[in-house]
């Protein structure tokens, strides 16, 4: 079954409800629910514990870990969404951690580093990033490159991921990850073609044993993109293939 989640504004909400129908069409999927809530306290009572979750905005992942309580979790995303101030999209990997909703995480191919300052704190323990393009942070002084999927063999990376995180992982996949022309997400989009992202993928589905899955930040921009719309269903595929 794929449960459908259309969490958050107007256009997140409508642009689940869009790829039901997507799907639908395509005959890609007969047994579903759509669980509706206003708040994601609510959600993890409300959704059936499931392999595949199709959602708005991501902070509705947050409610999904809450139920499902995975051991390792693996977030595809353009974001590190590691910002500790209070809990929403940007946000909810840091509380989740921080919760020990899951034990550990692994960001792969964000683009944009959140920068702390004084009024938000960067969530740092229990998490690995290895940004999709190469970025640098300061160590004790000194300036370190982190592993990055631009100068870095994915198998490397995947490889030191499984050795942190263990055999099995929650997927959550924040379709924003893509560049800006698929137009899926509302905001910042990331840096990765739908090649990459698939190779990405693929990768992941070899080397780990995936529990369950969401596809996050699906908004209705994608009603016009004929992009969005062939990088929304190949996804969905691979995942569920």
């Amino acid at each position: 079954m794929v449960t459908f989640i259309p969490f958050g504004e107007k256009p997140n909400r409508d642009g689940v409800l869009y790829v039901l129908q997507l799907l639908k069409r395509n005959k890609l999927i007969e047994d579903y629910m759509i669980v509706e809530s206003s708040r994601v306290e609510l959600l993890a009572e409300r959704i059936p514990q499931d392999s595949a979750y199709i959602i708005g905005e991501h902070l509705a992942t947050y409610g999904i870990v809450e139920k499902l309580r995975p051991q390792s979790l693996i977030s595809v995303d353009a974001h590190t969404d590691l910002m500790h101030d209070y809990l929403d999209h940007g946000s909810w990997l840091a509380y989740t951690l921080e919760e020990r909703l899951v034990n550990r995480a692994v960001v792969l191919a964000p683009v944009l580093m959140i920068p702390t300052t004084e009024r938000t704190q960067l969530w740092t323990r229990r998490v690995k990033i290895f940004p999709a393009l190469l970025r640098s942070r300061k160590v004790r002084g000194k300036w370190k490159a982190y592993k990055n999927l631009q100068t870095n063999d994915l198998l490397e990376i995947l490889d030191e991921s499984k050795k942190y995180l263990g055999d099995e992982v929650y997927l959550t996949v924040d379709m924003d990850v893509l560049r800006p022309e698929y137009k899926i997400a509302r905001f910042q989009h990331g840096e990765l073609t739908l090649e990459e992202l698939l190779e990405l993928l693929e990768g992941i589905k070899e080397n780990f044993r995936i529990a369950a899955f969401d596809i996050a930040e699906v908004s209705d921009r994608i009603r016009r993109s004929r992009l969005g719309k062939k990088a929304f269903v190949e996804v969905f595929q691979l995942l569920t293939g």
